[in-house]
């Protein structure tokens, strides 16, 4: 028989493969939305469970049959909007040449900025016209969850609609909540942006998936092997150990199967393992999400949707505690 060998495994696509620079990702780009509003939304990975529901995919073989499908638990407590963002575009791209801070903004915002004690700027001076793209700075409230801390996390997010209606809308929501509700429905796909499970330093086999070297090749079984005359010199491209995990990914159209505002409904007498009872509005995603219990996980508008996922929510009949 010949000899099988599994020199190379593992995608190419990301590098260098190193630790993320923060323990939640950095949306690169958003999908442009038609309405006024903001054009995704964060939560706090809960952990899985599996639902009963009725398949509604067109071209499913067990259409309208009840099926046993995975889901993933995030829970979303309300947004809050702590400034308003202007941008103006140069050479160079686009900069933000101002700002405008919320008045009654959270004491625990403190532990993250440093909180002005007087807004001296106004939302009202500032014209719509004068400005190329107005984004919205948002932060969570961990501490009305039992994920057992107080700091909340601070990002940005892209406004939909005409720079008017980005003002517009901006203005209303200026130091108030935004609700999961209010943002995302039911039925929907989205864009999955998370930092993975971080492993830390694993070897080749591990990293990349290649296969044992045989006992009489090499001095290691474990090693990619003879890779060349001048090993010295070895290419990026040869399976290395290093680090595992702890990485920005992007997974594109996942489905949004439920939103739950009755926590009773998806509550254990326990609370769920690694993080505890929820207490917020949920949602429920079809599939696997990247990244462990308690990770914070932001959701997009899909910038490639895929027509062949229903745009109508399934009828759940039972969910599993």
């Amino acid at each position: 028989m010949p000899t099988i060998r599994k020199p190379r495994c593992g995608s190419m696509q990301y590098w260098p493969r190193k630790r993320a620079k923060r323990h939640f990702a950095r949306v690169r780009s958003f999908a442009a939305g038609a309405e006024a509003g903001l054009l995704g939304f964060a939560g706090y990975k809960v952990g899985m469970t599996h639902v009963v529901m009725t398949d509604n995919r067109a071209h499913s073989l067990s259409k309208g049959k009840d099926i046993v499908c995975p889901v993933t638990i995030i829970e979303c407590p309300s947004l809050m909007a702590a400034s308003i963002i202007f941008y103006k575009k140069t050479t160079y791209g686009s900069h933000a040449a101002s700002a405008v801070m919320a008045s009654n903004l959270d004491k625990e915002l403190k532990r993250k900025i440093s909180v002005p004690k007087n807004v001296k700027k106004k939302v009202d001076d500032f014209k719509a016209e004068e400005y190329d793209d107005i984004r919205i700075l948002v932060y969570t409230q961990p501490k009305i969850t039992t994920i057992g801390k107080k700091k909340p996390e601070l990002f940005e997010m892209q406004l939909g609609g005409k720079i008017e209606d980005k003002l517009k809308w901006a203005k209303e929501h200026l130091g108030k909540e935004i609700k999961v509700t209010d943002v995302l429905k039911e039925g929907q796909h989205f864009d999955v942006h998370a930092v993975t499970k971080g492993k830390g330093l694993q070897g080749p086999m591990k990293r990349f998936g290649i296969g044992r070297t045989s006992h009489k090749s090499e001095k290691g079984v474990r090693t990619p092997g003879n890779v060349g005359a001048w090993t010295g010199a070895t290419q990026w491209r040869v399976a290395k150990s290093g680090q595992t995990g702890y990485h920005q990914r992007l997974e594109l159209n996942k489905w949004l199967i439920k939103i739950g505002t009755k926590v009773e409904e998806i509550n254990a007498k326990s609370g769920f393992k690694r993080y505890g009872l929820i207490k917020n509005p949920f949602v429920l995603v079809k599939g696997s999400i990247a990244g462990p219990a308690k990770r914070m996980i932001i959701l997009t508008n899909p910038i490639r949707s895929n027509k062949k996922i229903p745009k109508e929510a399934p009828s759940i009949t039972y969910i599993s505690k």
